[in-house]
């Protein structure tokens, strides 16, 4: 039986000085836990993992998650969920190639671009990200890259910054592929790559899936989709099979997520159409319950995005005395136009109902992340942000 042990992966170049240790996960000789180097956060993953514990012989990558509450859990992935989600992944895109990393590696869809990487005979190209997501750097960089074919990368408030940056959006237009993940994809900003001619790709998954899955909508080779306990639209939560899938948590192996054997049952509601194509609706545990009524903020969220005014926008339900939890709208403005909260309210109304427009409209220069670029909605919700 192997020992868990812990791999600092720094968020920049310095990373490929630990490519022993991560091929070591691709062909299953020893077991990590990918952690940060940061002091206080690997040591929480430590903790929380039971790093420098037996763990079975199968076992190479226990991955963490990026849960919005409570204790982190622990994925725990093989060589055969590996390498079973590179090979799918090499065919949609077209072949195997190399890969600029431009994020955290120490998440799941940061350390599947370098292990994709690796796995093909490349080495990587490493983006220093520890004073934050530069375009014109990650332009260079990505200029810079070798290979058969080019890949890399981004979480969609990244994406927003390169679109800023004539030389980012050349350098993505050379590329084979630019996988975007970690949080929805706002549909303005995917029609915004779209006519800058970028082959943008979207992605669904998590940790316990060996990163995205599904792209575009459809399910990769070996991928099985199904929709639990649908409404009469036919949404449901969301399951998700297939050879990638994780042989369950490290710290907490009774998980009903992993009740079915070869099957993880997702926080996430959608649909699946005629043609097999996934939706994402939102999250089962993000819903709002307002007077009695419920709100499902991604929903809200892709009409916000569509006014001119907004870059961003996260929807969230604050506690509320009277009504339970008040629909709230945090919007990052584009800098085109003037943000109007009575013209984003009224779109609202008009699309869905008056009880799922945002009672408040609040400016930020930012939204607060968490994880590969998630929304913070934890912290917007207590007002931490």
């Amino acid at each position: 039986m192997k020992t868990l042990r812990a791999l600092e992966l720094p968020a920049g170049p310095e990373l490929l000085d630990h490519r022993d240790e991560l091929r070591a996960i691709l062909d299953g000789t020893s077991a990590f836990v990918p952690v940060p180097d940061d002091r206080r956060a690997a040591d929480a993953l430590i903790d929380a993992l039971a790093v420098g514990y037996p763990i079975g012989d199968e076992t190479s990558l226990v991955i963490s998650t990026s849960g919005s509450t409570g204790t982190p859990k622990g994925a725990q992935h093989t060589p055969t969920t590996l390498s079973s989600s590179g090979l799918a992944t090499a065919k949609h895109l077209g072949g195997t190639g190399n890969w600029l990393l431009a994020l955290a590696p120490h998440h799941i869809a940061g350390l599947q671009v370098v292990l994709r990487a690796l796995a093909a005979g490349h080495t990587p190209a490493i983006l220093d990200l520890r004073n934050g997501f530069d375009p014109e750097g990650f332009a260079t960089a990505l200029d810079a890259l070798d290979g058969p074919r080019r890949y890399t990368s981004l979480v969609p408030t990244q994406l927003i910054k390169a679109l800023d940056s004539p030389r980012a959006v050349h350098a993505l237009r050379t590329c084979d592929g630019l996988l975007v993940g970690g949080a929805v994809t706002p549909i303005p900003l995917l029609r915004r790559a779209v006519d800058e001619g970028i082959p943008i790709i979207r992605t669904y998954g998590m940790s316990e899936t060996a990163g995205g899955c599904v792209y575009d909508g459809i399910p990769l080779d070996g991928v099985r989709i199904r929709i639990d306990d649908p409404d009469i639209d036919g949404i449901g939560r969301v399951l998700l099979g297939g050879p990638m899938v994780a042989l369950g948590y490290r710290n907490r192996p009774e998980h009903p997520a992993f009740a079915e054997p070869g099957w993880f049952r997702t926080d996430d509601l959608g649909t699946v159409d005629d043609d097999g194509v996934l939706s994402i609706i939102g999250r089962a545990d993000e819903a709002i319950s307002s007077g009695g009524l419920t709100i499902v903020p991604q929903v809200v969220e892709a009409i916000i995005v569509e006014d001119p005014a907004v870059a961003e926008c996260a929807v969230v339900g604050v506690p509320d005395d009277r009504l339970g939890e008040r629909v709230t709208a945090f919007v990052v403005p584009s800098g085109t136009g003037t943000l109007d909260a009575d013209r984003i309210r009224a779109a609202v109304a008009e699309r869905l109902d008056r009880y799922a427009a945002p009672r408040e409209v609040v400016e930020l220069t930012e939204l607060p992340t968490r994880g590969p670029g998630k929304v913070d909605r934890r912290a917007l919700r207590s007002g931490s942000h």
